[in-house]
């Protein structure tokens, strides 16, 4: 995972301590939020990623990308790479009752 978190909009990050709370707990029990999205997309492993999931260069990987806000400030962005061959989406859905 990489993640960037917007010191600007989260200040109290600055000093949190991710060794013994990972980010994304952290923030969801910290921080109100009041928007979130979900990229998804397929990609071919670059050079960096092969290695770091010990897969070929060019190997097919799932990239999850996810933004946060809160009202019109970005709280944090997070960026997924999975391989390919380990991972599937499932999606459960209905319809919205509105």
């Amino acid at each position: 995972e990489d993640r960037h978190i917007f010191l600007d909009a989260v200040p109290e990050a600055a000093t949190a301590d991710f060794r013994s709370e990972p980010p994304s707990p952290w923030l969801t029990a910290h921080i109100p939020w009041s928007e979130a999205e979900h990229r998804i997309a397929a990609i071919a492993a670059d050079a960096k990623t092969a290695r770091a999931l010990a897969i070929a260069t060019g190997a097919p990987c799932l990239l999850v990308e996810r933004r946060t806000w809160a009202g019109r400030e970005t709280l944090t962005i997070a960026r997924q790479v999975f391989r390919g061959d380990a991972f599937d989406l499932t999606a459960r859905f209905g319809p919205s009752g509105g």
